[in-house]
């Protein structure tokens, strides 16, 4: 997910993302360590996405408070 598509996003929707995202990867960790995963590098494509909706939702709570 893109930095612009997480901007068009409410912020409503930004936390839902940020709580799927947050089970997903947890999901994502469990099965790796039962049996291997096909791409690993979906658990860190997961936190990165975790991260830019962090980083976007942040940044609104910070514009807003200055207002």
């Amino acid at each position: 997910m893109k930095t612009s598509e997480i901007k068009e996003l409410t912020t409503k929707e930004i936390v839902e993302k940020i709580q799927v995202e947050k089970e997903n990867l947890v999901r994502l960790r469990l099965n790796h360590a039962v049996s291997p995963l096909d791409n690993p590098m979906k658990i860190k494509d997961s936190k990165r996405n975790i991260a830019r909706l962090k980083t976007v939702l942040h940044q609104r709570e910070l514009s807003d408070n200055q207002n």
